[in-house]
């Protein structure tokens, strides 16, 4: 790691914070490729159960960093872009937000792709990149799926700004507390949730991924089927079993 991304494992949780606060955490090709090999690995690690993903300084992500865009490789970008901004359709293991100050373009889509997200009251939120003529082109779905897609469309042509309140109003946010109560708040939830039956959230936020955009006659098959599977499970028999003895 080069220093704009932290990480750390606590228990099965595994921590990671944005850490460019002289310049709000804009998002930097690299610190996206970091962020997402920091993902992608705790996904693959049997000893993480969820991610809490937080920043460095009083803001979030301000969102992207174009001063690197004129003399970049475009193409790559936008490729590392794409990966980074569906990932919360990819995993399988619950990717839990702890935001402050500013989340706005990028930021906004990243918040977007976590499964859980806690503000302080001091958030803002917003698609601003109308406003130097940019569409939000690789997070656009992610914000519709929390939003929905009507709202997400007002966002994006207007660029407005959302405090943490009108956030949770509308979606994108699921808790909004004091700032100083963010830290334990948001640490507090991402232990407990790494702490449950990781097959359950495994298999659970699989179908999640898979009926996304399914007619739901498809939609209900497809979860009849996993849940048959998990039924069958070694762990949910013994929890079964367990529940039956205490009885």
């Amino acid at each position: 790691m080069s220093g704009i991304l932290e990480t750390k494992q606590e228990g099965r949780v595994l921590r990671v914070w944005l850490s460019r606060a002289e310049c709000r955490n804009l998002l930097t090709t690299q610190l996206c490729r970091e962020l997402v090999q920091a993902l992608d690995g705790a996904e693959k690690d049997a000893g993480i159960g969820s991610v809490l993903l937080a920043a460095r300084g009083s803001a979030f992500c301000a969102g992207m960093d174009f001063s690197e865009l004129a003399s970049g490789d475009l193409e790559k970008v936008s490729r590392l872009q794409e990966t980074l901004f569906t990932v919360g359709a990819r995993l399988t293991k619950p990717l839990i937000a702890s935001v402050q100050g500013q989340a706005l373009g990028g930021g906004t889509g990243i918040v977007a792709n976590c499964h859980v997200v806690i503000a302080a009251e001091d958030a803002t939120f917003g698609l601003t990149g109308i406003r130097m003529g940019l569409w939000p082109f690789v997070f656009f779905h992610a914000v519709s799926v929390a939003v929905g897609e009507r709202r997400a469309l007002a966002l994006t042509i207007t660029g407005e700004l959302l405090d943490a309140a009108e956030a949770a109003r509308i979606g994108l946010v699921h808790h909004v507390v004091p700032s100083e109560e963010l830290e334990p708040h948001a640490v507090e939830l991402a232990q407990t949730v790494a702490n449950y039956s990781s097959n359950t959230l495994r298999s659970g936020l699989g179908f999640v991924h898979e009926l996304q955009g399914q007619p739901w006659r498809a939609a209900a098959s497809a979860g009849r089927l996993l849940r048959d599977e998990f039924f069958k499970s070694p762990e949910f028999q013994a929890s079964l079993k367990a529940l039956r003895n205490w009885e």
